[in-house]
């Protein structure tokens, strides 16, 4: 009999009600008691749309990031909040975003309410969820706090639900950590390991028969020091009294399958979808008595599962494995919607081709009746299932005649600008007259209530588009005279008029569809709407010139033009699965080329083209980096590199870690890179010692993600530690990232001190 069993689900609630209740608790307006209550009813509800799992997960729940909540398991917390004297959920939120509610700083250590510096936030993995990475150092010592899990484990259980606890495994969790001190993580393990192994007694003491234990870290390239430390870590666990399945996700285990295969655990959970490869040779590895798990239902994407074909190559697997055969997502839910039937408003034709999180979990039960019962059993749905698939593929709304031609059209010249940078550099200084170390923003100014009131009442008609173009335009002029007002160099038009980076661009693109309610967490409370790449995408009609024309129109200053990449669009959508992403990159790397050039025409001299998601989209292992690079890089060329020597190409970066890729950066060849390094203290300038970077950078001299407002001092040292490797007449002044979700009251006085710290850089470098 298949047993079916899910890894996480979404934890922001089908309205996102876990946004809505953080941030009412961090503006004081609702208690603590109010917020973690809500969190239950979340769990509570959640459990119930899993009722038909044979095994639900408990604990993949978190109020902030589920990485952030293992490291407070495991009393692993920065030594700057270790003296927090308040609740310990404040202090967790300290750590994720610099400070909790504005009334819980008054338990600040040693009753002071000074900030403290937010945890470091990267992506996890190659998805759009950011995590607080874990701190260590030498003297980094771990104590067992599992109230966390003991208190979800104990709601399933009163719910009648039969719960699996879901942790992070202790390789993975020393991987994804950074030594702040230099020291090797890996020296850890063994001060780390008995708290694991108290940990999974303590849950085995509380009625939990099965651990989920995530090792993600299983499907990159491990030296044999880390491989080492995997039969460390589970020959020691091998005593606990509670059966692990070993849960791996995101790619290909392929040389590692030996190691899984002879880890002492339960089970292994094997991502089907991206490692099918893995599946028969594992098979034939694994001894006799373990379970094999399988995912088998995408978890990071929303179409509809081809039932019939998965079952064509899932049954002899099901007769060989017998009872040992688990079925499920390939990872957490998490990465996808709650739930389709919430869209009233989606085009039918399109709907029916999708399933969001309720709905995947509907095909796993339908699997595993086929399985268990036989296909006859579910035979309506099967039929029904096939008959979408089928119209998906032959609707002529998916391909188009004409952007396949354009495609076969594209020469190695259309990514190659007139000029080598020293040319263009030479030319933009003349036009634009920039002082050393020029200031800028990201983009994006605050998404006031009153932008998004005006949007909301356009849409839903009851302002016509005249009236809607007045308020926008007033918002866009009240951003261009604070920038003015602080003195800023090259001006944003604050982007009012957009709700969001790619969603905007993908409303004026062919081939491209939208939820309402399709929300998925990016980290915290932030969540993000990605939109459905369902066809061949073209573009009809300019979709910034007419905003852009009008902010440069407001004053003298260079105004950026503002655009979204290709590949940030790509890996930001939920794209089309039927054929390579890089051909859905490269018609959307035409189509952007097209505005590039119209903006250009209109007297724009000042482009940006965000690639945020550049290295978002690189695959788990470094062997398969180049195939990616290569064809992304060339996208953001084929982009950007249709303009004038005269026209000054910016490009920007966020959250991630690029030293690793600082070359295909280079290959990208931006006129300006600003990017992100405010959160790792100018880490990513470690990359400068052996790189030549060849061209200007603005590395982000403030972390906008926290409402903590930076010092100038500290902003100027941050630029001579700049300095220190890129020459001073190439390096820009500018925060992390756009200011869109943060408020005016935050965003002057941090601005007023990086205009402050660029003058006194300008002095001290004369």
């Amino acid at each position: 009999m298949a047993f079916t069993h899910n890894l996480g689900f979404p934890r922001i609630g089908a309205k996102r009600e876990l946004k809505f209740a953080l941030e009412s608790y961090w503006k004081g307006q609702s208690s603590r008691d109010e917020l973690k209550a809500l969190g239950a009813q979340l769990r509570r509800r959640h459990w119930e749309d899993q009722s038909a799992l044979d095994l639900a997960p408990a604990g993949d729940f978190a109020f902030y990031d589920q990485v952030l909540d293992m490291s407070f398991s495991l009393g692993n917390l920065p030594e700057r909040v270790q003296e927090f004297h308040g609740d310990a959920l404040d202090n967790y939120f300290r750590v994720a975003r610099g400070r909790s509610a504005q009334s819980a700083e008054t338990h600040c250590c040693g009753g002071a309410c000074d900030e403290v510096a937010a945890g470091e936030m990267t992506k996890w993995f190659d998805t759009n969820y950011h995590y607080i990475v874990p701190e260590f150092t030498a003297a980094t010592k771990f104590k067992l706090d599992a109230s966390r899990l003991l208190e979800h484990l104990a709601e399933a259980k009163a719910q009648g639900v039969k719960a699996k606890p879901v942790i992070i495994g202790p390789v993975t969790y020393l991987a994804l950590g950074k030594a702040k001190d230099g020291s090797g993580k890996l020296a850890l393990l063994e001060r780390l390991l008995p708290v694991y192994a108290q940990l999974l007694d303590t849950l085995a003491d509380a009625g939990a028969e099965w651990v989920q234990i995530d090792e993600p870290i299983l499907v990159t390239e491990l030296d044999t020091d880390w491989q080492h430390a995997f039969n460390l870590a589970y020959h020691t666990l091998k005593a606990s009294r509670i059966k692990l399945l070993l849960a791996t996700y995101f790619g290909q285990l392929q040389e590692n399958r030996y190691l899984v295969a002879n880890l002492p655990v339960a089970g292994v959970h094997i991502d089907a979808i991206n490692g099918r490869d893995d599946i028969q040779p594992l098979l034939n590895l694994l001894p006799s008595h373990k379970v094999v798990s399988l995912g088998v239902i995408n978890g990071r994407n929303i179409w509809k599962t081809d039932l019939n074909a998965l079952l064509d190559w899932l049954e002899p697997i099901a007769e060989r494995l017998g009872d040992r055969l688990w079925i499920a997502p390939s990872c957490s839910l998490l990465h996808v919607p709650v739930d389709l039937d919430s869209e009233q408003k989606l085009d039918d034709e399109i709907k029916s081709w999708l399933a969001f999180a309720k709905q995947k979990l509907e095909e796993l039960r339908v699997l595993a009746t086929a399985l268990n019962q036989g296909r006859d059993a579910v035979k309506a749905e099967l039929n029904a299932n096939r008959a979408a698939c089928d119209a998906r593929c032959n609707s002529p709304r998916v391909n188009s005649p004409a952007v396949k031609a354009a495609l076969a059209g594209i020469t190695l010249q259309l990514g190659r600008r007139e000029s080598p940078y020293a040319v263009r550099a030479a030319k933009q200084a003349v036009l634009l007259k920039l002082p050393k170390f020029p200031t800028t923003t990201i983009g994006s100014f605050p998404q006031t209530a009153e932008i998004r009131q005006a949007r909301s009442r356009f849409k839903a008609g009851e302002i016509d588009e005249a009236t809607y173009k007045v308020a926008m335009q007033a918002e866009i002029e009240r951003s261009v005279r604070e920038q003015e007002a602080l003195g800023l160099d090259v001006l944003v038009h604050g982007e009012a008029e957009r709700n969001d980076m790619v969603e905007y661009f993908g409303e004026q693109l062919d081939g491209y569809a939208f939820s309402q309610f399709g929300w998925v967490q990016s980290y915290g409370s932030r969540c993000v709407k990605p939109p459905i790449l369902f066809g061949d995408i073209s573009r009809s009609k300019a979709m910034t010139v007419e905003w852009i024309k009008y902010a440069q129109s407001l004053t003298s200053k260079p105004m950026k033009g503002m655009l979204t990449g290709p590949v940030t669009i790509l890996n930001w959508s939920f794209v089309r699965d039927d054929q390579p992403r890089s051909v859905s990159c490269t018609q959307l790397a035409l189509a952007i080329r097209q505005e590039v050039l119209d903006l250009e025409k209109a007297g724009v001299r000042v482009i940006q083209i965000d690639e945020a998601a550049l290295r978002e989209g690189l695959p788990p292992r470094k062997s398969q980096w180049k195939v990616y690079l290569d064809w992304a890089v060339e996208c953001f060329r084929i982009t950007a590199n249709g303009v004038a020597d005269e026209t000054q190409i910016h490009t920007h970066m966020c959250y991630s870690e690029f030293n690793d890729i600082i070359e295909a950066i280079a290959a990208m060849d931006a006129d300006v890179i600003t990017i992100e390094t405010s959160r790792s203290d100018m880490e990513l300038l470690d990359a400068f010692d052996n790189f030549r970077y060849p061209n200007e950078i603005g590395p982000g001299v403030y972390d906008i993600h926290s409402p903590n407002i930076p010092t100038e001092q500290h902003m100027v040292d941050l630029m001579k530690k700049a300095a220190g490797r890129i020459p001073a007449e190439r390096l820009w002044v500018n925060p992390d990232c756009g200011l869109k979700t943060r408020q005016w009251s935050e965003v002057i006085p941090a601005l007023t001190s990086m205009v402050a710290a660029a003058k006194t850089l300008r002095s001290s470098f004369a």
